[in-house]
């Protein structure tokens, strides 16, 4: 028996003008909203609260260094050292489609447009909000853990590197992706349901980067259908139950199930270098199983929920046992690695090669670069040496055989690119290990991290451990492929950013911290250098907000473009309005809600909401025009088993007002549709 605490905030932040994270396509900047973003926390201690472990899973590309930073800060003023950097894990689903901004080091600048307070704030607050809701609500319970295959929901995306792992280890595996789920379920003493985290290799890129509206995608979409089904009756982000669908080694893993294929001409592109005969490689797209992204995010979120419900409810394994954590900071850039009694390798300082700029066939790069390119391109090569300076030859020599695009390791203007300074972190609840990972494992490198883990516990006395890999943990270093997959230089290889001995480093130092829970010795670790934080305020090339402006006899909240009278099952309900900027709510409130579908009761003569925001079936869409002008359009997709009535689809916003040259303030305002019928048929 434990004492378990599970708690759910919002985390979505700006919504509009904010760059998107995850594509690393400046054009992709918010638009709106699909889905709400949340932190979900998880917090298990011993019966006499002696020690404590807490999981968070975050609706964010990944947790950043400054992100920890800020949050472990924030718990230290309010819990002194109840909560610490070794027991407390924050990972990121990766969603591709949440706002970015929340990055001290440089290289993460160009593409998300700098240091963005409003994003880094909403994501701080939201993940302790969701540890507080979780610490005041501790009580009694069982954690039980079961394992079990997801079909139809992944694809290896660089099948070409995983080939050059050597035979006699692929024939231990009867596939090139991880198809098992693992799941914790949580429930209190009488057997009552709190939550669960299941943990799934797969990218959550389901929504292409065409995609404009902040949501969670594939991983998202499960965690809304457990939840909506556990906590019957209330909206979107409402009751008690929490379900984080959490992200592990998705590497090389995508959702986009029918494969690439080349956009303009229908043919396939799955080939080493991911290219097409017309276009390049910037034609060569992934599909997922639906008509379209929304449709594929859906299927792919669905097949993920009934697994997880599937193995909820049969959980029979009940986990016990004491609770530790190790934690360590690395220097990354200088790990010597002992491969055997001989033979001593080292890690390099920070670089990406050409590859990166391609990207993956789940969001192609820009330019004209190819994956798999193990040559530089001269024509880059002598732009980035004017901007940014040659690659040293000792990196150049340390990183072979991969061409350096940009020596981040090296850049150190206005601020370092890169982390030198990386979090390695265990934590044990019992026979269950979570190893925080911070960053992204391909389907392989998991697999040999996993097993050495496993090993260490087995050689010192504490055989039987359910070994899990938490992704995106901590501080985000890309990727990490196998030595052999590196050679290839795809995508993954060539973002694999301290070299070709970055695995056989992580593995050395899990396996230390594996080796210290197992002999308890966790309290002779070396701490390690502590990372830096950087003096930023608010460095940001997005836009400022102006004071909004309302068309000549208009005012904010007026509908430009009204709703049909009638509607059935399966129609889209769509209605414009006069908008603000969304921003202005953002800064006004951390879980604005800016929508709402109600249907009226004629009973009682009044209206009940039963769809919000944060609902699948409505989606919020600004469009900005001139001068502070901005329209918002309401859609809600009128979902099947829609009760026929009256209806009428709501716009809440703040509109910013100005008062003199240098002071604003933001009045709130709404907007409502004409009643529509929603008819059978």
């Amino acid at each position: 028996n434990y004492l378990l605490g599970v708690g759910r905030a919002d985390c979505t932040g700006p919504v509009a003008e904010i760059p998107l994270m995850g594509y690393a396509n400046p054009g992709q900047v918010g638009g709106g909203l699909l889905m709400r973003l949340y932190s979900r926390a998880f917090i298990v201690a011993d019966l006499d609260d002696s020690k404590r472990v807490v999981f968070v899973s975050a609706d964010i590309g990944m947790v950043s260094q400054r992100l920890r930073l800020e949050v472990l800060e924030k718990l230290k003023s309010k819990y002194g050292d109840l909560y610490r950097q070794d027991n407390v894990i924050l990972s990121g689903t990766h969603t591709h489609s949440g706002p970015g901004g929340y990055f001290q080091y440089t290289l993460f600048w160009i593409t998300s447009k700098g240091l963005i307070r409003p994003s880094l704030n909403a994501i701080v607050n939201g993940i302790v909000k969701s540890i507080d809701i979780a610490h005041q609500n501790m009580k009694k319970g069982k954690l039980f853990i079961n394992r079990g295959t997801v079909e139809n929901s992944q694809m290896n995306r660089s099948p070409f590197s995983y080939l050059e792992n050597p035979a006699s280890e692929r024939s231990r595996y009867s596939s090139n992706t991880d198809k098992e789920m693992v799941m914790l379920k949580m429930v209190d003493e009488n057997g009552q349901d709190l939550g669960l985290i299941s943990w799934f290799a797969v990218h959550p890129v389901s929504m292409n980067n065409t995609n404009h509206l902040v949501n969670s995608d594939n991983v998202g979409y499960a965690s809304y259908l457990f939840e909506q089904d556990k906590n019957k009756g209330m909206l979107p982000g409402e009751g008690s139950f929490v379900a984080a669908f959490a992200s592990s080694n998705l590497g090389d893993v995508s959702p986009n199930t029918k494969g690439p294929f080349c956009v303009n001409t229908g043919e396939s592109c799955n080939n080493p270098q991911s290219t097409c005969p017309v276009g390049g490689a910037t034609m060569c797209m992934a599909m997922g199983p639906g008509n379209d992204m929304f449709d594929s995010t859906r299927i792919i979120g669905q097949n993920i929920y009934l697994k997880a419900k599937e193995l909820y409810k049969k959980a029979s394994q009940e986990v016990t046992g004491p609770l530790i954590s190790a934690h360590q900071w690395v220097n990354m850039s200088d790990v010597s690695v002992e491969l055997n009694a001989t033979h001593t390798v080292k890690t390099c300082k920070p670089a990406l090669g050409h590859s990166f700029a391609a990207g993956t066939i789940d969001g192609v790069g820009a330019f004209n670069f190819t994956q798999g390119s193990v040559e530089g391109d001269p024509f880059w090569d002598e732009i980035r040496d004017q901007l940014l300076g040659e690659p040293s030859n000792e990196t150049k020599a340390c990183h072979k055989p991969k061409p350096i695009l940009f020596s981040t390791g090296e850049m150190t203007r206005p601020h370092p690119w890169h982390p030198d300074v990386v979090d390695v972190q265990i934590a044990a609840i019992g026979s269950l290990a979570i190893i925080a990972v911070p960053g992204e494992f391909t389907t392989m490198s998991g697999r040999r991290l996993r097993e050495a883990v496993k090993k260490e516990f087995d050689s010192h006395g504490t055989p039987r451990m359910d070994v899990i890999i938490a992704g995106l943990c901590n501080v985000y270093t890309h990727y990490i492929t196998t030595y052999e997959e590196y050679q290839v230089q795809r995508y993954e290889a060539a973002s694999t950013i301290y070299g070709p001995h970055t695995l056989s480093a992580y593995i050395q130092l899990y396996r230390g911290l594996a080796r210290a829970i197992a002999k308890n010795t966790v309290q002779d670790l070396p701490r390690g250098p502590e990372p830096p934080v950087f003096a930023i305020g608010n460095i940001t090339l997005v836009p400022p907000l102006i004071a909004d402006r309302a068309p000549v006899n208009k005012t904010f909240g007026d509908v430009l473009q009204e709703v049909r009278q009638q509607y059935q099952v399966g129609d889209v309900a769509e209605v414009t309005f006069v908008g603000a900027n969304p921003r202005n709510s953002a800064e006004n409130a951390t879980e604005h809600n800016f929508l709402m579908v109600e249907r009226y009761a004629s009973t009682s003569d009044s209206w009940d909401v039963v769809q919000n925001d944060a609902s699948w079936d409505t989606r919020f869409y600004w469009t900005k025009g001139l001068l502070g002008r901005s329209n918002v359009t309401v859609e809600w997709h009128i979902p099947h088993g829609t009760e026929p009535g009256v209806y009428r689809i709501r716009y809440l916003g703040h509109y910013k007002k100005k008062l003199s040259n240098t002071h604003t303030f933001s009045v709130p305002f709404e907007g409502t549709s004409s009643a529509f019928e929603i008819t059978t048929q």
